[in-house]
């Protein structure tokens, strides 16, 4: 009798614990193991995280993203995990069916995931940074000190007027959290690989260096967006170069004035006294006037050769020009064009 309920009394221990042991793994699997994120699989959630983020700023991201489906379990695991005092900040995607373990560990981790930043048509440095920072978290102003630091600039064997010479239009990937030093080291590395050796081959037939290159390229793409006219364009300039004659580039007066709504250059336009005013100082600009796109400095590297050395807009305002080899055919030309646009009230 007294073993029979020695028995019993170990059973009920047992199942007790059993029942126990049973809340506590499926308590940590539906905190730790469970799928808790969900997301639509037409779209992509990420969690962006902040410098000065505190864990209540993350639970309420989660939150406000709809994504989480039990905001009670993950703060529990994040609790288990120490998460509070482990705050990365960075750009994490949130993925389908992940568990509040995985993601934890993410974060924690600071796995992010890389954001895919893009720039083109960019006239500035200013607009420059102000692009940078729309994609990343990158404060303006530190992007515009770095790009004038010619301490920083020196290593790259640039300066404040030709380091935008280094960023090549295109899709990157980088991290979201990158620094401005650590984005300029990326665009150094970009850019060597644009310069292929079938590029680097082409400079010796053009003459100039690559950042000359660039600042050719970037009177071109504002002189012409007609991409058949561009190596025209080019191989016009490149004339004007070898016969030392003053490139006289409207585009030019309108960077040193940083007036880019001018649609006709005027006589007092041309007094300004800037190395940037090619009718004033001969020879190409201290450095690019826009960031050109690939098309505009491989139209440079393949410019077509030819005899001309003037051009003026077509009167017909196709977007292409009228080009000439002699000054006489030159004032013809612009004659046509300053009667169509007086016609047209363009000033």
């Amino acid at each position: 009798m007294k073993n029979r309920k020695l028995l019993y009394i170990s059973l009920s221990v047992l199942f007790v614990l059993a029942i126990y042991l049973g809340l506590r793994g499926f308590a940590y699997y539906t905190s730790m193991q469970k799928p808790n994120i969900f997301v639509h699989p037409d779209k992509k959630e990420f969690l962006l995280i902040y410098k000065n983020d505190g864990f209540d700023d993350v639970v309420k991201k989660l939150e406000k993203s709809g994504t989480v489906k039990n905001i009670k379990s993950f703060i529990h695991a994040a609790e288990k995990l120490n998460y509070p005092d482990n705050i990365v900040l960075g750009r994490y995607e949130l993925v389908d069916g992940m568990s509040n373990r995985e993601l934890l560990r993410k974060l924690i981790n600071g796995r992010q995931t890389p954001t895919r930043i893009t720039f083109n048509n960019i006239r500035t440095k200013e607009a420059l940074a102000q692009k940078l920072s729309s994609q990343l978290h990158l404060d303006s102003a530190a992007m515009i000190n770095v790009l004038n630091d010619r301490e920083i600039l020196s290593e790259y064997r640039l300066t404040p007027a030709t380091v935008v010479s280094l960023f090549i239009p295109n899709t990157y990937e980088v991290y979201w959290d990158i620094s401005p030093e650590n984005l300029l080291k990326r665009m150094k590395k970009e850019y060597d690989t644009f310069w292929t050796e079938d590029r680097l081959m082409k400079l010796n037939d053009v003459g100039l260096d690559r950042v000359e290159v660039t600042t050719l390229a970037s009177i071109v793409e504002e002189e012409t967006k007609k991409r058949d006219e561009k190596p025209v364009v080019a191989g016009l300039y490149l004339n004007r170069i070898n016969k030392r004659m003053p490139l006289q580039a409207d585009p030019t007066v309108k960077f040193a004035l940083q007036d880019f709504s001018l649609k006709r250059i005027y006589y007092e336009h041309l007094t300004i006294n800037s190395p940037y005013n090619t009718y004033k100082y001969a020879g190409l600009p201290p450095g690019p006037i826009r960031i050109p796109s690939i098309e505009s400095i491989d139209a440079v590297l393949n410019y077509q050769a030819h005899n001309y050395i003037y051009m003026c807009a077509k009167e017909d305002f196709s977007g292409y020009h009228n080009f000439a080899t002699t000054l006489e055919e030159h004032n013809r030309n612009a004659a046509k064009y300053r009667r169509e646009s007086n016609r047209r009230g363009i000033r």
